[in-house]
């Protein structure tokens, strides 16, 4: 059920945006148990607009700094999450390629009845 938007600099090809969303839809089924066929993802160019903080925390991020954020159902463990970062960064330094550093990655939570899949109905609500 998360609802994922990853923002990235223009220019980009069609297979590296799969790639991102691939690396991140795997991450989340292995390791905070979403599941498959489960994706509900955004991608967003940015010709301008993704202005960040070079050096912020002595991380050193160059040009194809990436923002993911994730929107989620509460209940997983500060161990989980700390996994799934893990694990998108180590999936996407192997496609498309990303430095580690030029990963963000923010999780929102929520609770069942936030959402609706269609038809003005929050599914998950009995």
């Amino acid at each position: 059920m998360p609802l994922v938007r990853i923002s990235h600099r223009s220019g980009v090809t069609d297979a590296y945006q799969q790639a991102l969303s691939d690396g991140v839809q795997e991450a989340m089924e292995s390791t905070v148990n979403v599941p498959p066929k489960d994706r509900f993802h955004i991608l967003t160019e940015h010709a301008a607009g993704l202005i960040f903080d070079a050096h912020y925390l002595d991380i050193e991020r160059t040009r194809d700094w990436v923002a993911i954020q994730i929107t989620l159902r509460k209940g997983r463990t500060v161990e989980m999450k700390q996994t799934l970062y893990r694990r998108i960064v180590e999936n996407l330094a192997k496609a498309p390629g990303l430095r580690p550093e030029d990963v963000l990655i923010c999780l929102v939570e929520n609770e069942l009845a936030d959402w609706s899949f269609g038809n003005g109905v929050a599914q998950y609500v009995k």
